[in-house]
């Protein structure tokens, strides 16, 4: 039983490094993908727009989805290799 609690610990702190991970991976990729680089509303806008193929929405989407995908799959990568030991 103590196993297991370690595997969960470690695949909560997995999940936690992935989503952080992702985040700032999703912040330097809108900063830099758009028209107008960096942060500014402007840059922000046509990064979104970019990433999204067109339309700010679809920007918002795909930046929303990559921290919560890494989350998860960071996060039970580090659970299943923390239980095959």
């Amino acid at each position: 039983m103590e196993e297991d609690n370690g595997a969960v610990i470690a695949g909560g702190v997995g999940a936690a490094l992935g989503a952080a991970g992702g985040t700032a991976g999703v912040v330097g990729a809108i900063s830099a993908a758009g028209s107008v680089t960096g942060l500014s509303a402007a840059g922000i806008t046509s990064g979104l727009a970019a990433i999204g193929g067109g339309t700010m929405l679809g920007g918002i989407a795909v930046t929303v989805a990559a921290p919560a995908t890494l989350a998860v799959v960071v996060g039970y990568g580090v659970y299943r290799l923390w239980r095959s030991h």
